[in-house]
């Protein structure tokens, strides 16, 4: 299988290069040539299937021409190591619960594989890959995670000062070993830029193996498909249409059920529900794509003004607007929106965090459109990690699981950083 930059078509690289540079020379993100669609019958029989069982048929179509079937199983293993259950919280919405991985978030899916299949690729075991990340707030936690400990890696993590929760900070700057946390006076989008010019930076990757765990790396974005065909595949057997709300930043997550959608997994429709960043949603109902500084609400994660993974969206459409805006419908809401998302649904027994929310908000307001549908919304983190907001909404305390409180007994370690991009070339040459 050959992977082409979202930029030129005919760039193509393989898998390893593909996951160990993360992002194209041209600035383009990797996507696969060709996608194939697994049979109906095959579809059909998940329902009987483990999640792993599932992940195996899943990541095998995708990279069985590259990796080994004895690779691919110890992939999958190593990444669903834990359970992705759906709760139906009211008459045919459901959610998925991603939030019962180690960090309690759902790129722990995306962050284990990528970790493991980075350790399986990386050729030169004498070099140290160094893995660039700019976080909102979950990818951090997951990806210092995910890599704690890997020998021959190290983990550089940008985050925007007193712009992420505090227990998702204490989750990647508490660490030590091979993960350094910078913490950069600016917002997410500052974060982004820089690790894409240290990518683009030709003299800093003569010196440095750079990559990338962003969702801009294929090997965090694809394996995200999995967790589509297991939910779908746990619904009660109905002759509704299906529709999938994903709370969106980066446009990732969503992307990536659309890849599941393109293999054969009959969604009928997707909801890309955000914050008050709503670049994607407003170009969703006819603007033109237009990036915009980011704006902080009580859903942190999702506070992007130009979303990394919107090209790679374009790309699965073949570029075509019409078919984008046809099958993703975009809704945005307001903090005071997502606090009365979180109180709405606290009666019928369910707490949801602010991203949950906002999905659950999108889901109803599209299925109040449109009768006649299923829903699920993704439930991307525990409300836990945003304890503060959850708390003042719902006029409660909660209890904190036992994994995240833990986390909270840490000192933080950070290191601080300016915007401008020479002094993080310089942090980054001094490493050598």
């Amino acid at each position: 299988m050959k992977y082409y930059s979202t930029n030129n078509h005919k760039h193509q690289v393989g898998l390893s290069e593909a996951v160990i540079k993360g992002l194209a020379p041209d600035n383009g993100l990797y996507m696969p040539e060709r996608i194939p669609v697994l049979p109906n019958d095959l579809i059909e029989k998940m329902s009987e299937m483990s999640f792993r069982e599932i992940g195996y048929a899943v990541i095998g179509a995708l990279f069985s021409e590259d990796l080994t079937e004895k690779q691919i199983h110890e992939l999958v293993n190593h990444t669903l190591s834990f359970d992705a259950p759906i709760v139906e919280v009211e008459e045919d919405v459901y959610s998925l619960e991603l939030f019962h991985g180690p960090t309690l978030a759902f790129k722990d899916v995306g962050a284990r594989f990528c970790s493991k299949l980075m350790s399986m690729l990386v050729e030169d075991k004498s070099k140290t890959l160094r893995v660039l990340v700019a976080t909102s707030g979950d990818t951090g936690s997951a990806v210092a995670n995910g890599f704690l400990g890997v020998p021959g890696v190290e983990v550089i993590i940008l985050f925007p000062k007193g712009k992420v929760s505090k227990l998702q900070e204490k989750q990647f700057t508490t660490l030590g070993q091979n993960i350094t946390a910078l913490e950069v006076e600016g917002v997410f989008d500052d974060c982004q830029t820089l690790v894409k010019q240290a990518f683009l930076d030709r003299e800093l990757n003569e010196k440095l193996m750079l990559t990338s765990a962003n969702s801009i790396n294929i090997a965090r974005w694809i394996p995200q498909s999995l967790y589509y065909f297991y939910a779908f595949s746990r619904l009660p057997k109905t002759s509704k249409k299906v529709a999938f709300a994903v709370p969106s930043g980066n446009f990732g997550n969503i992307g990536a059920g659309v890849l599941a959608q393109q293999m054969g997994l009959p969604i009928a429709q997707f909801v890309a529900a955000t914050n008050v960043n709503k670049v994607v949603p407003e170009y969703l109902h006819g603007s033109p794509f237009k990036a915009m500084p980011s704006i902080p609400t009580v859903s942190n994660s999702m506070d992007v003004g130009n979303p990394s993974n919107f090209p790679r969206l374009l790309a699965l459409y073949e570029g075509d607007e019409n078919r984008l805006r046809e099958n993703v419908k975009g809704y945005f809401y307001t903090d005071e929106q997502t606090v009365e998302g979180i109180q709405a649904i606290q009666p019928k027994g369910y707490i949801l965090d602010p991203h949950g929310a906002v999905g659950y908000l999108g889901l109803k307001d599209f299925m109040a459109e449109n009768p006649g549908y299923v829903g699920v919304f993704l439930e991307t983190a525990h409300p836990g990690k945003f304890r503060d907001v959850v708390e003042e909404a719902l006029g409660e305390k909660l209890v904190l699981p036992e994994r995240l409180a833990a986390f909270l007994q840490g000192e933080k370690q950070v290191i601080p950083m300016g915007k401008g991009f020479d002094e993080f070339k310089g942090f980054l040459e001094g490493l050598d």
